[in-house]
């Protein structure tokens, strides 16, 4: 299960450096979004490092279950819920930028990274 994440992990820090660069190109703009400070702005920044720091989280996760071959429910439960948490994040973002309202809606990428954080961490004391 931990391969998938390995896999996603590098295309989830791929689309993050590819989004990056696609903001990038208005960042000279100085009210570009509504200025720096603008909600849109930070929440589109927010965004794009959501996908580099899930990654990076499904990166450890995966690296870390493979190096220690780890299986189990917990670990099944990990995976997922880091994947799930991971596309959540910076969907929830660009949603929360578009429409405000949507910032309501944290909670789910949260628990998710959370959950699978937690899911994790349980099995992995054990062993030690």
């Amino acid at each position: 299960m931990a391969h998938a994440n390995l896999q996603f992990a590098w295309c989830w820090m791929l689309t993050g450096l590819l989004t990056g660069a696609l903001l990038g190109l208005g960042f000279h703009r100085e009210q570009w979004m509504g200025g720096y400070g603008g909600w849109r702005r930070r929440l589109m920044r927010l965004g794009h490092i959501a996908f580099l720091g899930t990654g990076l989280l499904n990166l450890g996760f995966a690296l870390t279950a493979i190096q220690l071959h780890m299986s189990g429910r917990w670990l099944a439960a990990a995976s997922v819920l880091l994947i799930a948490g991971a596309v959540a994040m910076p969907v929830n973002c660009f949603l929360a930028a578009w429409r405000e309202p949507f910032r309501h809606l944290f909670f789910i990428p949260v628990i998710g990274l959370v959950g699978g954080v937690a899911a994790f961490v349980v099995p992995l004391l054990a062993r030690f």
